[in-house]
C-alpha cells in the first residue's frame, strides 16, 4: 500500500509539471521573443542568440504604450475602488437591513449575471452618444462601477458575521453607515480583497467595450492598444512580444503578491452562504 501511494503521488507530480509546462511554456516563449532581434524570430531556436532590450525602447517610446498603460491602469484603479465601496454597501444593506422586497431586490440584481455582456453593449453605446460619453472616460468606466458578482459576494459574507457585533456598534451611539463602515468593513477584509483583485484584473483586460466606446489612439486602452498594434507591426513579432509581455507584467505582479487572497476568493464564492 505504501508504495502504491507513492506512485500515485508521483503520477500526480508529473501530472501537475505537465500542466504547469504547457502553462508557462507560451509566457516564456513571448518573453525571449521579446528580447530577439527580428532575424532571430524566425530561426527555430527557443534561447536568443544576441539578447537585446532594443524592442522595448522602440514599444515605449515609437508607440502610445504608454499612454495606454495609463489609461488601462487610470480605469482599471477607479472601478476597483468604486466596486469596493459600493458593492461592499449594497451587500451590507441586502444582508443586514430589514425592509421589505429587499429579497426581490438581491433576486433581481442576480439576475443580471444571466444578461450576457454582448447583449448590454447597444444599450450602454446608446446611453453614451444620449450623453455624449464617447470617446470619454467616463464612458470606459461607467459600466463597471458597480457589479452584480460583488453584490452578491460582499451579502454572503456579511450575512455569516454575528449580528451581536453590529448591534453593539449600534449601542455605541454610531450611525448605520458608521456601523458598515467602523464595524462591518474590517471584518470583510478577505473578500474585500479577493473581489478588488479580480476586479482589477477583470478591467484591466478588458477589450470589447473599450474597442467599441473609444474612436481616437489616445484613449485606447492597452488591450485594444496592442491589437491594433499587432495589426499594423505586420510580421515585427518580436515588437509585438515585448508590447504583450509589458501588458502582461502587472497582471503577473498582482498574482505574485496576493495569490493568497485570489486562492481565498475562490475558496469565499463557492462556501459562503
Amino acid at each position: 500500500m505504501r508504495w502504491r501511494r507513492r506512485l500515485e503521488d508521483l503520477l500526480v507530480l508529473l501530472v501537475l509539471l505537465l500542466g504547469s509546462g504547457v502553462m508557462v511554456l507560451p509566457f516564456l516563449w513571448m518573453f525571449l521573443t521579446a528580447l530577439k532581434p527580428f532575424p532571430e524570430v524566425f530561426e527555430l531556436r527557443f534561447l536568443p542568440q544576441a539578447p537585446t532590450l532594443e524592442n522595448y525602447r522602440q514599444v515605449l517610446w515609437e508607440t502610445g504604450f504608454p499612454r495606454w498603460f495609463l489609461n488601462s491602469l487610470l480605469v482599471a484603479s477607479l472601478t476597483t475602488l468604486s466596486v469596493l465601496f459600493f458593492d461592499s454597501l449594497t451587500g451590507y444593506v441586502l444582508a443586514r437591513l430589514r425592509f421589505p422586497g429587499r429579497h426581490l431586490v438581491f433576486v433581481l440584481i442576480l439576475s443580471t449575471l444571466m444578461v450576457p455582456t454582448e447583449m448590454l453593449v447597444i444599450p450602454w453605446y446608446v446611453l453614451s452618444a444620449e450623453k455624449g460619453w464617447v470617446n470619454t472616460y467616463w464612458g470606459l468606466l461607467f459600466p463597471g462601477l458597480i457589479t452584480a458578482f460583488g453584490v452578491f459576494l460582499m451579502r454572503q459574507f456579511f450575512q455569516t458575521l454575528p449580528q451581536d457585533l453590529f448591534d453593539a456598534g449600534r449601542l455605541d451611539g454610531l450611525t448605520e453607515f458608521g456601523v458598515f463602515w467602523r464595524v462591518g468593513l474590517p471584518l470583510v477584509r478577505p473578500a474585500l480583497a479577493a473581489l478588488g483583485i479580480f476586479t482589477f484584473l477583470g478591467n484591466w483586460n478588458a477589450f470589447l467595450w473599450p474597442l467599441i466606446i473609444v474612436q481616437t489612439p489616445e484613449m485606447r486602452t492597452l488591450p485594444v492598444g496592442i491589437a491594433l498594434f499587432s495589426g499594423e507591426a505586420g510580421t515585427a513579432w518580436h515588437l509585438i512580444m515585448a508590447a504583450s509581455s509589458l501588458a502582461v507584467l502587472p497582471t503577473l505582479l498582482v498574482f505574485f503578491f496576493f495569490q493568497r487572497q485570489i486562492i481565498e476568493g475562490v475558496v469565499l464564492t463557492g462556501v459562503k452562504g
